[in-house]
């Protein structure tokens, strides 16, 4: 299989065989490319077994502060010499020392490099020291060697015979030379890097086929990149969507796509279409604090037109015109207007076909409801609930178990049973069960069933209401293999960012 190469190490490679054995800089240099483009490419060439890298030390030369003034002001010895010839050409020790504007050590090493290269010398009058200049000076090799480290830093390995030897001189002087071990690295091809670079086409690379190169037909004068897909990539976590608003947004999606229409509605509802449009007494466990959030010292304005409210009244003291025998009691409409945090979505359900008093209908919502429960592992005082509901003359309990099995097939949920069951506005009534393989049992999720008479005869629905309503947090647990509700709504960054948006 031929290696895929990306464009930076193409030019890479194509610029190690121009160059041969280079370091890094000239590589840089030559292949117009960045510094961090250079190394990223030189690492994945590496990996590749196709150059060779090797790191080597160099001595760095560079001027030293010494140095800096000498290029400035002159060598001593030179200097010396100028003072020389401003006292006439000839003075003794003291006299030339006098004279001369540097302290006295660095006098005793003009006299001793102006004598060495011949440029002065010594006699004694009289007992006294007399110091003459023999010949001119002439432009000597430190001054040479230093000027060229002026332009910038040399390193050792550069220099040639007659520099070393210059520079030797130069390492004694005072501070006039620094030097730096410097590593760097020298890079080459193997041998399998001058055989891919034989084989590289001199097309020009490009990552995108345009429609202006196809219509143009100049797409034929480039090579499309290929890319590895299988290649490793580092992790990134872009922004997405809580996994339960994923779900939701699932669930809304089967939903629509099975005809149904999406309705909601307000999360404070009063007792009147939470509880009595339902059939629920007004003395029943489940309407107590205990299990219900109510808000204190407010009361709704309005609960619902008068004939619904007398119908509904009627249905709780005899059951109305029903068939049914009621509860036997005065229903207390001070109680129907108080206020909770509704406790199902059913309330949003009953107030539809209320309103609308449809002969055909498929509707579903999707809510956040309350339940004044200790939080467990299974359990939270604040969930979402699925509600759905058929309207239609001829709508049968079948026809609600095939709508059902469909939608959990269409989540996944391939085995799916129906167990009958018991819930207080719905006669007949099922509950549904699926299997899951990983848990190796059945698992209870929605109650559905008929609503009974009592429920839609008050509101003016005539014909068969199919109705069902489950936890939505229990069906996402199910998906994403989660044993505790509560880690739905940790915001565990681990968790969120390391779970797939598609299983």
């Amino acid at each position: 299989m031929p290696l895929i190469l990306h464009r930076l190490e193409r030019i890479l490679l194509q610029t190690l065989a121009e160059l041969g054995e280079t370091n890094l800089e000239k590589l840089t240099s030559n292949s117009n490319l960045n510094i961090d483009q250079v190394r990223r490419a030189i690492e994945w060439l590496k990996s590749k077994g196709l150059i060779e890298i090797k790191s080597i030390s160099r001595e760095k030369i560079s001027l030293g502060e010494n140095g800096k003034k000498v290029l400035i002001n002159g060598l001593p010895e030179k200097r010396l010499i100028k003072t020389l010839l401003q006292i006439g050409g000839r003075a003794n020790f003291q006299e030339l020392k006098n004279a001369f504007p540097i302290d006295g050590q660095e006098f005793n090493a003009a006299l001793g490099y102006a004598k060495e290269k011949g440029w002065i010398r010594f006699s004694s009058i009289e007992g006294k020291t007399f110091i003459e200049i023999v010949s001119e000076p002439t432009i000597t090799t430190e001054e040479v060697l230093l000027e060229r480290l002026s332009k910038g830093d040399v390193f050792l390995d550069e220099l040639s015979q007659e520099d070393l030897k210059t520079l030797k001189v130069l390492i004694k002087r005072p501070n006039y030379i620094t030097q730096k071990s410097i590593k760097t690295i020298q890079l080459k091809l193997t041998q399998l890097g001058e055989q891919t670079v034989k084989s590289l086409k001199k097309k020009r690379e490009i990552d995108t086929l345009t429609p202006e190169l196809i219509i143009s037909g100049k797409w034929r004068e480039y090579v499309l990149r290929p890319i590895d897909v299988v290649s490793p990539t580092p992790p990134i976590y872009p922004g997405k969507k809580h996994p339960v608003q994923r779900f939701i947004d699932e669930v809304r999606e089967i939903f629509i796509s099975l005809g149904f229409e999406e309705i909601d509605g307000p999360l404070i509802q009063p007792c009147f279409w939470n509880f009595d449009a339902l059939f629920t007494p007004q003395d029943h466990p489940a309407r107590e604090m205990q299990d219900t959030f109510y808000l204190s010292k407010i009361k709704a304005k309005s609960i619902g037109s008068d004939k619904i409210v007398e119908n509904v009244a009627k249905v709780h003291l005899n059951g109305g015109n029903t068939g049914s025998k009621g509860w036997g009691y005065q229903w207390n409409r001070e109680l129907a207007e108080g206020l909770v945090l509704r406790t199902h979505t059913t309330a949003v359900t009953v107030k539809y076909l209320a309103d609308f008093k449809p002969s055909e209908a498929r509707v579903f919502s999707v809510g956040r409801v309350f339940r004044n429960e200790k939080t467990t592992f299974k359990h939270l005082a604040e969930f979402h609930q699925i509600e759905g509901i058929v309207v239609g003359k001829r709508v049968t309990l079948r026809d609600l178990m095939g709508l059902l099995s469909c939608f959990y097939s269409r989540l996944g949920l391939k085995k799916v049973k129906f167990w009958p069951s018991y819930f207080p506005y719905t006669e007949p009534s099922l509950q549904s069960v699926v299997y899951i393989d990983r848990l190796g049992k059945w698992v209870e999720l929605c109650g559905m069933g008929i609503f009974r008479p009592e429920v839609t005869l008050p509101l003016g629905v005539k014909n068969p209401v199919l109705a069902w309503g489950g936890g939505l947090e229990r069906l996402v647990m199910l998906r994403y293999g989660v044993d505790d509700v509560r880690k739905l709504y940790e915001n565990n960054l681990s968790w969120l960012r390391g779970l797939p948006i598609c299983l």
